[in-house]
């Protein structure tokens, strides 16, 4: 019985980045000597068992075989006599097909620490293309390590994609690499990715119906709403690692694909619209509702959010309160954010300032300055209060405009 580190534990060791999850392979056992030393047996499709102490996850050395649709269309096979070769031979890529065994040394039959070395992601074997999941897999490899696809692997993307294997997919787990791709270096790769290998308009076809609608006349003509997109999902990386901010950044322009043929989108309309594909992905991948929520914010209001400083103080509170900034600041705080990456994601105006995000904020917090304590000392009650401190929040607005 021989115990290995494998996986992206050892890929993240190679790379220098903290590891967060350490798993292993066990070759040479059974689950009932693995019983019989304390472990726990977790796995339901295949032997896998927590340790004892560290309640880690060690699982026997397996190989599988393609028996049905989707990332669980397999049928694994156990036993003493698997090898550690042809476990690690079964895993998606080189970089993924590498293991450490106790006593630190490295056994990678497959060339994965070479593709480290040259940031490639490779697949290890043909039998790459009978898991649907390695599609969304390699985009967020790409979105994380910023690695390039080898060419193979990229016709291998391809080939999965013009199947309908992808729509077998568990909704779950599409969202699980999607938010993974958002908190990485890189999340624009993961779009990019999936467009280039045809998926994007079978996973996410909200986003892949932006490219090619052309951007309303006030902006470059030469770049497209789909590309738009892409650079303002890249402004909000530079803005925040936040991955809601990300994802609403994403999002936010999805109405105007929905444009009439031969129009050319406007400011006004295609917010609505947006809010209620948004709504429809989100229920689709049961995305959280805090991300939705946010989404659906910047999509109705970015616009507002970029005249705010034409606006009258009257209207200025009517957006705070739709907003619901008065009892959820730190979502307004990061809703400012996307519409600053929505501002900056076109060409020449990614460094420029936003001062509308200052201003917006300093509204909402001259309208907080208002005492409500001290107004109901004063005896006023019910929605006469409501009026006074309407009129009062509107007074101070005021100033800050004129200031």
């Amino acid at each position: 019985m021989k115990t290995y580190l494998v996986g992206g534990a050892v890929r993240d060791k190679l790379l220098g980045i903290p590891v967060k999850d350490r798993d292993w392979v066990v070759v040479g056992t059974t689950p009932e000597v693995m019983l019989e030393n304390g472990f726990t047996a977790v796995g339901k499709d295949f032997p896998v068992f927590l340790h004892p102490e560290t309640k880690e996850e060690y699982a026997l050395a397996r190989t599988e075989r393609k028996s049905g649709k989707g990332y669980k269309g397999f049928t694994f096979h156990t036993s003493a006599d698997v090898t550690l070769e042809e476990d690690l031979q079964r895993r998606d890529l080189t970089v993924n097909a590498i293991a450490e065994d106790e006593e630190g040394n490295l056994i990678d039959p497959y060339g994965g620490e070479a593709d480290l070395k040259e940031g490639l992601l490779r697949h290890v074997s043909d039998a790459f293309v009978e898991d649907p999941l390695r599609v969304l897999r390699i985009a967020r490899f790409a979105a994380t390590l910023g690695f390039k696809i080898a060419p193979e692997t990229s016709r291998l993307l391809k080939e999965i994609s013009a199947t309908d294997e992808l729509e077998s997919l568990v909704p779950e787990r599409v969202w699980t690499e999607m938010q993974k791709a958002l908190s990485g270096k890189y999340p624009a790769r993961f779009i990019l990715v999936l467009r280039s290998c045809n998926a994007l308009q079978k996973l996410f076809p909200e986003i892949e119906a932006l490219f090619g609608v052309p951007q309303p006349k006030e902006y470059h003509p030469e770049i497209d709403t789909g590309l738009h997109t892409i650079m303002s999902l890249n402004q909000s990386v530079r803005l925040s690692d936040d991955p809601m901010i990300r994802f609403a950044a994403l999002v936010h322009d999805l109405g105007k694909a929905t444009t009439p043929e031969n129009k050319l989108p406007s400011h006004h309309g295609h917010e609505a619209r947006g809010v209620k594909i948004i709504d429809k992905l989100c229920k689709r991948y049961r995305i959280p509702n805090k991300y939705h929520e946010l989404a659906n914010c910047v999509s109705k209001f970015h616009l507002d959010c970029h005249r705010i400083q034409e606006m009258k103080a009257e209207t200025v509170l009517k957006k705070l309160e739709q907003l619901d900034a008065f009892r959820r600041q730190e979502r307004f705080e990061q809703f400012l954010l996307a519409c600053e990456a929505d501002a900056r994601g076109r060409a020449g105006f990614e460094d420029r300032d936003y001062p509308q995000a200052k201003y917006f904020m300093n509204a909402l917090a001259a309208a907080n300055e208002v005492n409500t304590k001290s107004l109901q000392e004063k005896g006023i009650e019910g929605k006469a209060l409501g009026e006074e401190i309407k009129k009062q929040r509107i007074r101070n607005i005021k100033q800050i405009i004129i200031s």
